[in-house]
């Protein structure tokens, strides 16, 4: 087993063992309900962890894992009804609604 993920927040490491099962990949939480004992351990050992089962699939699970947790977007965009400018992860302008056509 290798660690392929950690975090305070119990819920980004329950999505991360679900993107690395989405991919095929057998993953473990570990140290879920760890947080409890913050103060009498480390902060840092009180992490919530993903492991994977096997060490083969430790780096497909990193890169299916960056590639998750990345900001998706790309260049801003113009509303093609208001012409207010859009940031590039949206798909649909704030203003009026309309949607992104390229």
């Amino acid at each position: 087993m290798k660690r392929v993920y950690s975090s305070f927040n119990r819920v980004a490491a329950h999505h991360a063992k679900n993107v690395l099962e989405a991919e095929g990949i057998r993953a473990v939480v570990k140290n879920e309900f760890l947080s409890s004992a913050m103060g009498e351990i480390p902060p840092a050992e009180c992490q919530t962890e993903v492991w994977v089962l096997s060490e083969e699939d430790a780096e497909r699970a990193e890169l299916a894992l960056k590639s998750a947790f990345s900001p998706k977007g790309g260049p801003p965009w113009k509303c093609p009804s208001c012409a207010e400018t859009i940031e590039g992860q949206f798909t649909q302008c704030w203003r009026c609604g309309a949607y992104r056509t390229t």
